[in-house]
């Protein structure tokens, strides 16, 4: 035999021996990967045997939202699945015998099996963005409040994200604030004609109550431009913080005022040299009773252009 016969000879005996022996290889990287500790391999497809729409835990609404859209890269249906927020369910999806306890998978909302920051961190995995930036330390991450607290991540419609549903999530615990919204002076909470999202970031912000803005007064001047300022003459309350005078949730009296006047007003200003007294000579009620009390005079409270207007009479 010939040296070129002879190493043709020997490729194909190699050849061969490479054919046989890689079922034998791919069937152990599958086996590895099937029996490695935690994980199911199975995807969504595993989780469905039981967690469909007759189980006590529904999953398929799922496939109506973001999260389930396996055609996008950004959502956890593209990659692991299930497993993608909920952590390696192998164990939870093997076979048990009759009468054994199957052990538990993280589960999130309100009778969540997973502690709130480990919660937290598998949205902030995904949504860590500049809207949540101020989440750290914010008033809601301090009282211990899970991302699954708020958020139906399993809903077609999340309802804290749709504005006619908003406000009934958030009153949930803000109960004061709800029932402020229904007194006589308000702003349109109840008509859905506004959001709470619409002053307030609910992932944090700089101003204190989870308030819009950079300043105080910024989101008030979003919709009340025309107390904006700034003015030549300045009403120190005013310009720094509408609520020195206003309930912003809703108020018993007129213009959502924290009290009426004279007496909000006799809160910074003395009454000495003003007719204050509830009755003028003759019974006649005083001009700081009647109407609109200071404001009959005073009539430019937020502040005045016009140059006679050091007392914000004009």
């Amino acid at each position: 035999m010939t040296a070129r016969m002879q190493a043709a000879s020997a490729a194909w005996v190699l050849a061969l021996g490479l054919v046989l022996l890689a079922p034998a290889q791919a069937s152990d990287t599958g086996s590895d990967e099937a029996s490695a500790p935690g994980l199911s391999r199975q995807g969504a497809d595993t989780c469905l045997r039981c967690h469909d729409e007759s189980s006590d835990f529904p999953v398929m609404a799922i496939f109506d939202t973001p999260h389930g859209q396996r055609s996008d890269p950004r959502s956890p249906m593209a990659g692991l699945q299930c497993e993608a927020c909920h952590g390696a369910g192998g164990e939870h999806a093997a076979r048990r015998r009759p009468g054994e306890e199957r052990p538990p998978m993280p589960h999130f909302g309100p009778h969540a099996s997973a502690p709130m920051p480990e919660q937290n961190q598998a949205c902030l995995g995904c949504h860590q963005d500049r809207s949540r930036q101020h989440w750290s330390g914010s008033e809601h991450e301090a009282a211990d409040l899970s991302c699954a607290a708020c958020h139906r991540v399993h809903a077609p419609a999340d309802p804290v994200l749709d504005r006619r549903t908003q406000n009934d999530v958030c009153t949930d615990c803000h109960r004061r604030q709800q029932a402020e919204s229904l007194l006589p002076s308000a702003h349109p909470l109840r008509s859905g004609d506004m959001s709470c999202s619409d002053c307030h970031a609910a992932h944090g912000a700089l101003q204190p109550a989870l308030i819009k803005g950079a300043l105080p007064n910024q989101v008030c001047a979003d919709c009340h431009a025309d107390k904006r300022g700034p003015f030549l003459w300045q009403h120190p309350p005013a310009s720094e913080d509408c609520g020195l005078c206003h309930q912003p949730h809703g108020s018993a009296h007129p213009a959502m005022l924290s009290q009426r006047a004279p007496l909000l007003c006799q809160q910074c200003h003395s009454q000495a040299g003003h007719p204050s007294l509830a009755h003028a000579p003759g019974g006649r009620p005083s001009a700081m009773l009647s109407l609109r009390a200071c404001a009959n005079c005073h009539s430019q409270v937020h502040g005045s252009n016009h140059p006679s207007g050091a007392l914000l009479l004009r």
